[in-house]
């Protein structure tokens, strides 16, 4: 049975293709999932994904993803920068734990610096678009 692996999306990244082109690309939310599921597939995972703008509801999803799943990669959105919330439920589960962004939040403001994601998870794929994605894919894929 292949290994279940969750990804999980935080706030506006439901905007991705109208939002900030320039720095986002074109591409929705929907179009990165399907990409993603495509490779989850050819790697022998099985994606489920899920995306909110509201944190208790990301927290309330983390939380399960530990019992339901091998694997979580994460971009929280704004909430990497701010939520103490979502790091305290990344560190209550026991499942490898990749944080991805599209942009490279190093060469961003400064407020983009600090991750509280960071603190919980085995690594970080940023800079890439929607191709940082992928390549977390293929990390889990050698970690589960």
């Amino acid at each position: 049975m292949p290994s279940r692996i969750l990804l999980v999306n935080g706030p506006n990244l439901n905007t991705l293709g109208n939002r900030e082109p320039d720095i986002y690309g074109h591409e929705t939310l929907a179009d990165i999932e399907a990409k993603c599921k495509k490779t989850a597939k050819s790697l022998g995972l099985t994606l489920d994904s899920f995306q909110s703008n509201h944190e208790g509801e990301l927290v309330d999803k983390i939380q399960a993803a530990g019992k339901e799943h091998q694997g979580l990669i994460i971009n929280a959105g704004a909430y990497t920068h701010t939520s103490i919330a979502i790091m305290d439920a990344l560190l209550t589960i026991s499942i490898p734990i990749i944080e991805v962004h599209m942009s490279n939040i190093f060469r961003r403001e400064e407020f983009r610096h600090q991750s509280y994601v960071s603190k919980a998870a085995k690594g970080i794929i940023c800079g890439f678009g929607s191709e940082s994605y992928l390549l977390a894919l293929q990390a889990m894929a050698e970690l589960v």
